[in-house]
């Protein structure tokens, strides 16, 4: 990143930067196949898959974690 780049996302507000970092993720999550995983996070999901399909109730919507962990 040039300290040109740099220094005019750092004149952005807070807000701003979130709104762009929000609209980057938005572009990379449009071409998932694009995006490489280590065999470490292969077997990390392979974990979580095995171990959801072990316990399927296990767990919550993240609705309601989210909610339990702002109170």
């Amino acid at each position: 990143m040039t300290t040109l780049a740099k220094a005019e996302l750092l004149s952005l507000s807070v807000s701003e930067r979130i709104q762009l970092v929000e609209d980057i993720w938005d572009m990379i999550t449009e071409a998932p196949e694009t995006i490489q995983l280590t065999d470490q996070q292969k077997s990390e999901i392979d974990r979580r898959l095995d171990a959801y399909a072990l316990n399927p109730d296990e767990g919550g919507e993240w609705s309601v974690v989210r909610e339990r962990i702002r109170s």
